[in-house]
């Protein structure tokens, strides 16, 4: 018999060459194996009967036993609907057929087994589109366990592939992955970990006989998939700390100069920062390293003072920051730091704004190595931009940059130049050791001292009067004021109020101040000079949408204002919230909601106004959200696609893989000894080595 990981999905019973076209295009199964590891989402216990009496509001799906009575169709065509009164012998309720009326056949005096969703309308309880089968034709199977279901398309239904044909398929694969199937994980880590066998795993999460087998098989199906994303990334991570790299030893005398010139003390957390990047700057292998730091921490005068390190070894460096605003507030915040140091370092600032005319001398000054420090956009990765020797880049906000992007940095010199990947986007401990688990971690998890804690306030649209009397307070003493919104222009659909109405709003409700508008679709220019109006002080208020999420860095600013906080993710909260409190006074942030809201809306205000934690705060949006809505943090994707495991809620599972991937790791790097290849010949299955590894640069 061919293996099931060989064999064609066409030849499967009740497939045939149509439908396995179909399942080839929706869900990429190709083989048998495909189609076994197309696994139940959810449960439905079909061991348990109930009375009509027993029915309740929370319940989903359900089973009785009892007799249609009496039935009726109304309206013609395809309006036409059936409906019948159920009846198990001491209660009632309704059933409702409003598709296919023409193919239930229903009998009277004949028991049938009612199976589907009860709904209450007027204390009366019906079932839509419910299964009805006469107990003469009820099966054993039908009645016995939890019975699973699959995720279909609607292409896929059109074609009666729906949840049961699924089953069906899996059903006729049993015989023969009964027989044994070869495994995936060696015994060793079986028995270490108490894992089920493969073969034992896949017929339980099909065909659990209770629950503790399906929830045993789901854990060892899951711990597969993560321990093969921890095996390919570390065995990534030890093949790229043997690259070379330009050693930079020497803490030379523009690092000494700025670090003497400071006007404050660098926190512990950014000393042992600047400590982890130079020890891997000087150990000849290329570094790539993810600095994380929550809002306001300090990690921009972390990457000069580092990027100062290899300018006094005679390196070129470049930040690359992915808005204009965000470069133009980098280069004048490192201008002004470097100010003492006079022209012993050179900057300069290139985005898609700069002048062909002004592009001549920046791009002069890389090739012959007068420009130390260049700052800019995505123009870095233009095929003019040229560097005499480029041997440290700082990558800002990386989520927000495709891979292939990034990439590009390494064409720019021959040796790859050492990568510095920042974020003031709290990365999860489950995502830092999945999506950025082959890169080192340095965490500046301090704030600078003297810093006030931002005060939170989460208030209802009807306290919007109370707001603005506050906000008048604020202005009165001398502070300004950031006024947030999720659109641009009103949309239909969306009970929000827009940008512009709330520009309108805000000049009517508070005329006696100034009061500038930015938003992501406004000309480069003008957008710039409204920023400037409201860094230098001219406008007290400014109202934006979340493009000042990252970058501005105004002082005075101790109020941010977020209207339909509702309609934003916990991690853009706390971004938006870290624009205040930079100053010596206290701020304020204050969420202003629509009433009525949802109970996962409620907890992320709930989240907000208690903790300025953004690690917590991180933590929280992932549960709350699952990684894939993780600001765009998984865009350069784990190894492969994960089908069964959960990374909001599998964090145990993560660290235990990366225990034992890094176990076998560090007696085998290669996996060539006999009972790892096992490990070696799955990752060459799933095809996960890729022809240019995109995790080198991310």
């Amino acid at each position: 018999m061919m293996e099931l990981s060989q064999r064609d999905i066409t030849y499967c019973k009740n497939v045939g060459a149509k439908r396995a076209d179909i399942l080839r295009s929706e869900l990429g199964v190709h083989t048998a194996m495909d189609m076994l590891r197309q696994y139940p989402y959810k449960y439905i216990d079909r061991s348990r009967f109930y009375r009509i009496a027993e029915l309740d509001d929370e319940d989903t799906y359900v089973q009785i036993i009892g007799e249609v009575t009496e039935w009726h169709t109304i309206g013609i065509g395809k309006a036409q609907r059936l409906s019948a009164t159920f009846f198990d012998g001491t209660h009632q309720c309704e059933l409702v057929w409003f598709q296919g009326v023409k193919y239930v056949k229903l009998q009277r005096n004949v028991k049938y087994l009612l199976f589907g969703k009860p709904s209450c309308f007027n204390h009366v309880y019906n079932f839509v589109h419910p299964d009805l089968t006469p107990m003469s034709k009820v099966t054993p199977e039908m009645t016995q366990g939890l019975e699973p279901y699959y995720n279909t398309t609607d292409k896929m239904k059109r074609h009666g592939l729906n949840s049961k044909a699924m089953r069906a398929i899996i059903v006729d694969l049993l015989p023969d992955l009964k027989a044994g199937i070869p495994d995936t994980i060696g015994a060793d880590v079986l028995q270490k970990y108490r894992l089920m066998s493969l073969t034992d795993a896949l017929i339980n999460v099909h065909f659990p006989k209770d629950a503790l087998s399906m929830q045993n098989a789901r854990a060892r199906l899951k711990f597969e998939e993560l321990f093969y994303v921890q095996l390919q990334i570390l065995r990534q991570m030890k093949r790229r700390e043997q690259y070379p790299g330009f050693a930079m030893p020497t803490v030379g005398s523009r690092f000494h100069a700025l670090y003497k010139a400071l006007p404050f003390d660098l926190t512990n957390a950014q000393k042992r920062v600047i400590h982890e990047i130079h020890d891997d700057l000087k150990s000849g292998h290329q570094m790539n390293r993810l600095l994380q730091g929550d809002v306001g921490s300090g990690k921009t005068l972390v990457a000069l003072l580092c990027c100062l390190l290899a300018v006094d070894n005679g390196y070129q460096t470049c930040i690359m920051a992915p808005t204009e605003i965000l470069a133009a507030q980098h280069y004048e915040t490192l201008k002004a730091f470097l100010a003492p140091l006079g022209d012993a370092v050179h900057i300069a600032l290139l985005t898609g704004s700069t002048t062909p005319k002004n592009r001549v001398p920046i791009h002069n000054g890389l090739m012959n190595g007068t420009i130390h420090i260049l700052i800019g956009t995505h123009a870095l990765l233009e095929d003019a931009v040229q560097w005499q020797n480029l041997g440290f880049v700082v990558i800002d906000e990386q989520h927000r940059f495709g891979v292939a992007q990034r990439a590009k940095l390494w064409t720019k010199n021959e040796t790859p130049p050492h990568i510095l990947v920042m974020t003031a986007t709290p990365i999860p401990r489950t995502l830092a050791m999945t999506v950025y688990g082959d890169l080192h971690v340095s965490v500046i998890d301090e704030l600078p001292p003297g810093r006030k804690p931002v005060q939170t306030i989460h208030y209802d649209i009807k306290r919007r009067a109370q707001v603005y009397s506050f906000m008048r307070k604020q202005i009165d003493a001398g502070r300004q004021i950031y006024v947030v919104y999720p659109l641009i222009k009103e949309s239909e659909k969306m009970d929000l109020q827009d940008l512009e109405n709330g520009f309108n709003e805000l000049c009517e409700a508070l005329p006696e101040y100034k009061i500038s508008m930015v938003h992501g679709k406004m000309k480069a220019a003008d957008k710039d000079l409204q920023m400037t109006r409201f860094a230098s002080g001219e406008t007290q208020i400014l109202v934006a949408t979340t493009v000042i999420e990252v970058g501005v860095n105004v002082p005075n600013a101790t109020v941010m204002l977020i209207q339909n906080a509702e309609r934003f993710g916990l991690s853009q909260l706390h971004q938006l919230r870290g624009r205040v409190g930079r100053g010596g006074d206290q701020s304020y942030c204050i969420l202003l909601t629509n009433m009525e809201l949802s109970g996962d809306t409620r907890k992320r205000m709930n989240i907000m106004v208690e903790t300025n934690d953004g690690f917590r705060i991180a933590e929280a949006d992932l549960q709350l959200r699952g990684p894939g809505d993780m600001q765009g943090t998984l865009q350069s994707g784990t190894p492969f696609e994960l089908h069964i495991a959960n990374l909001a809620t599998d964090g145990r599972l993560v660290a235990l893989t990366r225990e034992a991937a890094k176990d076998i790791l560090d007696q085998d790097p290669l996996l060539e000894d006999e009972l790892n290849r096992i490990y070696k010949r799955q990752l060459d299955i799933l095809r996960i080595q890729q022809s240019y590894n995109w995790s080198e640069i991310s």
